[in-house]
């Protein structure tokens, strides 16, 4: 019976190893996520690995030529207990896939659980400690709040991890 177990690759060649397991008949899966990149006051969503050096490959233990695997081109190590290759616990792939969006990728964004109107209290950045009040969330998945600076309201965009729900 055909189970997905774990591969370690070598240090950034993913997609490589990925290919050759896929050449020599192996079914594989890297789940994928958009991971934010910021440099020089921009921020570029690249694709990259949910689990870098990691990927899924399935086969049958007991009929395939599984410690080919091994010896595979971008390839460190099949993940194993003993002798024997241990099994990814079932649903934990289709748990991943069921949660791809229409384009591929893997959705990592957790809900902030703050509705518009909720008092929110900078947490990073040269605003920190600041309070204000939860606005929305915009298209670019940043955080817009509402902020009374220099005596007037003014509405201010920060990424997800710089706000959190005042206590």
């Amino acid at each position: 019976m055909q189970r997905w177990y774990v591969v370690h690759t070598r240090t950034g060649a993913e997609l490589l190893a990925q290919g050759h397991l896929e050449r020599q008949g192996f079914a594989t899966y890297m789940p994928r996520y958009l991971k934010t990149r910021r440099h020089a006051r921009r921020t570029t969503q690249l694709p990259a690995p949910l689990f870098p050096r990691y990927l899924f490959v399935r086969f049958d233990a007991g009929d395939a030529p599984w410690r080919s695997i091994n010896g595979t081109h971008g390839v460190s190590h099949l993940v194993c207990m003993g002798n024997r290759p241990s099994a990814v616990p079932r649903g934990v792939v289709s748990e991943l896939r069921a949660r791809e969006t229409e384009d591929g990728f893997v959705g990592v964004l957790e809900p902030l659980g703050l509705e518009s109107g909720d008092v929110v209290r900078v947490t990073d950045g040269p605003l920190a400690q600041q309070t204000g009040v939860f606005q929305n969330i915009g298209d670019d998945r940043r955080v817009v709040i509402l902020l009374s600076l220099l005596g007037r309201e003014m509405k201010v965009t920060l990424g997800r991890e710089a706000v959190a729900a005042f206590a």
